[in-house]
């Protein structure tokens, strides 16, 4: 008796299990499964048997469609009740609207597609396009594809869609294929199983279903089958251990569905010419028998040349669901086919089981979908939904880890050395490369290089050593010209030959076939796609401030085979992007805007540039206003300000930092030795430590241009200067006035002779800048001008930071400071605006200096990445920390060595929310940057606050600087 009850217990527990994994192998059921199986047969009881045949179908209808082709599907779910739609073209807000419609008609709740490979862009306006599967094969990180598939089934959610046509499985082994091409993640089976998988988990964790397609394998043919049948003249061994890999491996993961194509298999199905979506030995005997697989099974839409030539409408319907097909796709004819399958049900040849069994499983699907408790899909938010900030990082996440570098001789990538290099950007394609191009002048001065002749084209090309073409093909769609035209092949060969140079290819890595050879290329880039964000990224990846990590998916030739993908090293350089990619709050930072706009509402300054970067990253990147009250010139990035004092910290002061860090001179190095004149003045034994944490008793400035002035006409004196230039007058104040050639020394004689204060306390001045200027350009023998440029900003790739701005840009670029009525009497634009530089010709190490926002940040992350920025180290962290430290704090001075610091206590340049290692420094001119180690933050706010009087004090009294300090401070969010 014991026997017996064991034995039953054990097929019990076999049955029970057995039962189990039957269930777990389901990809159409939910953890409920007694409340689903309830839920389905209460439904499929209740139904006629027209009511179950209309379930079979799934019409398409655009949201876009004409009021008669929509009363056409509302005609078909209220005659013919069938089971869903497929959405096209339209817009967001026009689906929502219309689906809402089309379920309140439905008594069964709809089952809603989409083609969204790459995002519901795929088939509507305003709305988010990811990158198309080609460009995500290049990607080694898979948990971005799974993020990927996530964030579109969110939207596809968000407006009521339940089944996503996606992922494409296909192995695009034929470079030729017209069809699949870059919606294919690539020519190896492996890659292609694992970035599906990731997609696929990704979507079916928000609950949508996805379907993989195109079954058995659409990635080697030469044909379209929306046009024509194609052939796939593969053995079945070979479809089995290629084309079948990627289903083998979803259907394991509990893959919802399955589109099968229509396809001509002869291996597969005997019959010459018979599609692979209408054969039972396809669908029913390999899919569901072999594969095992238990989801939903759609056809392909059957209004495709590749099928609906085939068969008329209705008996094409008919052959498909005789075939297996759970899902028809698309009827040409819905009513003829309704009445075909009834007429097969009621003669036989379609069984109650055989009906049962496919209108089940679409009810468990819809049960999955949520469809047993539907609710209308709200329009409150969605155009914020489907386009928020979440969609943009992780696009340019997607871009910076797709981006490959195919070949890279001589490590001609990353781009080093800047000073070395003149750079031209030569443009092929038959689209726009104007975002690449502006981006890559962020780095350096790169110049766009246009002629209409090969010939005329070499020559420009002499003046330079560094060649980058940019190859940029539409972006529109996966299925644009990709191939370069014979002529772009001859002078892509012949730039190559003559010129150092990079390709750059915006198109998928197909394109490349058709070149010959790629020996004179030193390095060759694959971006994929002409997006904007591709072209941006590219260039930052070309001069080091990404590295490259993505790899080939497909082959392009012998030399590049599937899976080639050098990486490169990051040279610290900025980059440029989001502000979440970096833990910020991009709607904080847009209160930034408000206290701007309120700014030059008040007439505080006309304009302005402002920048904030964290961890190396630009993520806030503004120009506002114009550059003077007529609002004649916007402010554009390329324009330069007048920085005023910020010339101290990033002119003179690198320079500083740089002797001592070359043992050149010490902190405690004395005036009296850096200037032998100065020798047994008062200022002999004042240290570089106490002078430039000014607390040496320094006088706050000298006003030198006064002494100049005629004491009757308050005019400067003709003994001083005049309004031309002459052997005698050869310092330029400005081009109508020109100091005397010998008193340039008598500027430094009056700080030597001057009086020092009697007390020793922090005192700010400008006057041991001067002794610095002095003691630099003596030690090397070369204006402190020259000296910049070839020290750091040359290198660095600050092209637009320079002391006489006249000579380098165009005075339109240059914003004016002030009508300076005292001294020049004129308009100060293009000269420098303080008195004592002027009257130094414009150079001077307080003031002097002229720059655009960019640069300036790059400076500032220069320090903040311990004296290292483009492959090059300028001086060590050990010498920075030195001068970035507060050595009288004790003596209630807050000033590190040159550089400001935050207050010590209520009263500073600060907002007072920021860390004590951070450091930076204001400008008279309305300048003001600051770099925080800690948060790893760079803010720079660029105006001429002194424009048209610089007695306009009000963007100082309203604290508008430290205001919009405290505002990105309040953003950090990590």
């Amino acid at each position: 008796m014991r026997h017996i009850i064991v034995k039953y217990i054990s097929f019990l527990i076999f049955f029970i299990t057995f039962g189990a994994n039957a269930q777990l192998d389901d990809p159409l059921l939910v953890n409920d499964i007694e409340d689903q199986k309830r839920w389905v047969d209460n439904v499929y009881n209740r139904m006629t048997l027209k009511q179950k045949v209309g379930q079979l179908f799934m019409v398409s209808i655009a949201s876009s469609a004409s009021q008669k082709e929509k009363e056409e599907i509302k005609r078909l779910i209220k005659e013919f009740e069938i089971g869903g739609v497929v959405f096209s073209k339209g817009g967001p807000n026009q689906q929502i609207k219309l689906n809402n419609e089309l379920q309140e008609l439905s008594k069964i709740p709809l089952l809603v597609g989409m083609d969204a490979e790459w995002g519901l862009a795929m088939r509507l306006d305003s709305t988010q396009a990811f990158p198309w599967n080609m460009t995500l094969g290049a990607i080694q990180d898979n948990d971005l594809i799974e993020k990927t598939g996530k964030q579109i089934a969110k939207h596809c959610k968000r407006i009521g869609v339940h089944v996503n046509f996606a992922p494409v499985v296909d192995i695009n082994t034929n470079p030729e294929n017209p069809i699949i091409g870059n919606r294919s993640f690539g020519e190896d089976k492996d890659l292609v199983a694992q970035k599906a998988l990731a997609f696929m988990k990704g979507m079916q964790s928000e609950g949508i279903l996805a379907s993989a397609k195109h079954f058995p394998g659409h990635g080697d043919t030469q044909s379209d089958s929306h046009k024509i049948l194609p052939t796939i003249n593969f053995d079945s061994n070979r479809i089995n251990n290629v084309e079948l890999y990627p289903y083998k491996k979803l259907i394991k993961e509990k893959l919802s569905s399955i589109m099968v194509a229509h396809l001509n298999v002869p291996s597969l199905e005997y019959r010459q010419g018979y599609p692979s979506s209408v054969s039972k030995k396809v669908v029913s005997n390999l899919l569901k028998d072999s594969l095992q697989f238990k989801g939903l099974i759609f056809t392909d839409a059957l209004n495709m040349k590749g099928v609906s030539d085939f068969k008329a409408p209705g008996d094409i319907d008919l052959a498909a669901f005789l075939a297996g097909n759970d899902v028809l796709l698309m009827s040409e004819d819905v009513p003829l086919a309704s009445q075909k399958i009834v007429s097969a049900y009621y003669s036989g040849a379609i069984t109650e089981e055989r009906l049962s069994h496919s209108v089940r499983k679409i009810l468990y699907a819809k049960y999955k979908a949520g469809l047993n408790n539907y609710h209308s899909i709200k329009a409150e938010f969605l155009d914020e939904e489907l386009n928020s900030l979440e969609n943009k990082v992780l696009f340019h996440r997607l871009i910076e880890n797709s981006l490959t570098v195919v070949k890279n001789d001589k490590a001609s990538l990353p781009i080093k050395n800047l000073d070395l290099k003149k750079i031209a950007y030569v443009s092929f394609g038959d689209d726009s490369g104007e975002e690449f191009y502006e981006e890559l002048n962020k780095y350096t001065q790169v110049d766009w290089i246009k002629a209409g002749q090969l010939g005329e084209m070499i020559d420009k090309l002499k003046k330079y050593n560094y060649v980058i073409v940019g190859f940029h093909k539409s972006n529109k769609s996966p299925w644009s010209s990709y191939k370069f035209k014979d002529k772009e092949l001859v002078w892509l060969y012949e730039i190559a030959r003559l010129n150092t140079t990079v390709l750059n290819v915006f198109a998928k890595p197909y394109a490349m076939l058709d070149m010959q050879t790629t020996t004179n290329l030193e390095s060759i880039l694959m971006a994929y796609q002409n997006s904007k964000v591709a072209q941006e990224k590219a260039a930052q990846l070309l001069f080091g401030a990404l590295e490259a990590k993505g790899k080939l998916p497909v082959s392009i030739s012998e030399e590049f085979p599937v899976g080639t993908g050098l990486e490169t090293r990051s040279l610290n350089r900025l980059s440029y992007g989001l502000p979440e990619s970096v833990g910020m709050n991009s709607y904080k930072l847009e209160k930034i805007d408000s206290i701007v706009d309120f700014t030059i509402q008040e007439k505080m300054a006309p304009g302005l540039q402002l920048i904030v970067a964290r961890k190396g990253k630009v993520i806030f990147n503004k120009n506002y206003g114009y550059h003077t009250y007529n609002k004649q010139r916007k402010v554009k990035s390329s324009d330069v300000y007048d920085l005023a004092s910020l010339t101290k910290i990033l002119a003179t002061l690198p320079l500083a930092i740089e002797l001592k860090d070359k043992g050149v001179i010490s902190l405690n190095t004395k005036v009296g030795k850096m200037l032998p004149s100065f020798k047994e003045s008062n200022k002999e034994h004042i240290t570089i430590r106490s002078m430039l944490s000014h607390y040496a008793k320094f006088k706050a400035w000298i006003p030198f241009y006064l002494q100049t002035m005629d004491s009757v006409t308050r005019k400067p004196d003709k003994k001083y200067y005049r309004t031309s230039r002459s052997k005698e007058f050869n310092i330029e104040v400005t081009n109508n006035l020109y100091f005397r050639s010998d008193m340039k020394d008598s500027l430094l004689l009056q700080i030597r002779d001057s009086e020092l204060r009697d007390r020793l306390s922090y005192k700010y001045s400008d006057l041991p800048y001067y002794l610095l200027k002095r003691y630099i350009e003596d030690h090397y023998d070369n204006s402190l001008h020259k000296l910049t440029q070839q020290h750091f900003y040359k290198p660095l790739g600050a092209n637009h930071a320079t002391f006489l701005p006249l000579k380098k840009f165009k005075k339109r670029r240059i914003i004016p400071t002030e009508y300076d009525k005292i001294f020049r009497g004129e308009v100060i634009h293009g000269y420098v605006h303080d008195q004592g530089a002027a009257m130094l010709g414009g150079v001077a190490g307080h003031a002097g200096l002229f720059s655009n926002a960019n640069d300036v940040a790059k400076i500032m992350q220069m320090y903040l990445n311990g004296g290292y920025y483009g492959g090059k180290q300028y001086f060590g962290q050990e010498t920075l920390d030195e001068f970035n430290t507060c050595h009288y704090c004790h003596r209630r001075v807050r000033r590190g060595i040159g550089f400001d610091k935050p207050q010590l206590g209520d009263l500073g340049p600060t907002c007072g929310c920021i860390s004590m290692a951070s450091f930076g420094h204001s400008g008279f001119t309305g300048t003001f940057t600051w770099a925080d180690p800690e948060q790893e933050v760079i803010y720079v706010f660029l105006s001429n606050r002194t424009y048209p009087n610089a007695a306009n004090r009000k963007l100082i009294s309203n604290n508008v600087r430290s205001e919009i300090q405290k505002i990105i401070y309040e953003s950090i969010e990590d």
